[in-house]
């Protein structure tokens, strides 16, 4: 996040978790926080939600692609279906 972004951001969701907190909300006083959190732990380390998705999606295709591979199994072909159907 660039320039006044940040902080402000941070600004707002400690506004709105006093606000939620002041009207006996904890729940989204909460959600606040966590959020809050996350931008600070994003802002200092660089990892974010979207880096941990595309590691996982990688994790899953490469074993993914190893269980083909040790089964004998490279991948769809439909012509071989087609064979297999008639």
């Amino acid at each position: 996040m660039d320039g006044i972004m940040y902080p402000a951001s941070l600004v707002l969701l400690a506004l709105l978790a006093f606000t939620f907190n002041q009207s006996n909300n904890t729940k989204l006083a909460l959600l606040m926080l966590l959020i809050g959190i996350y931008i600070v732990y994003s802002q200092e380390t660089g990892d974010t939600a979207t880096d941990w998705k595309n590691d996982m999606v990688k994790s899953l295709d490469e074993s993914a692609e190893d269980y083909s591979k040790s089964h004998g199994t490279e991948g769809y072909d439909a012509t071989k279906a087609k064979e297999i159907v008639k």
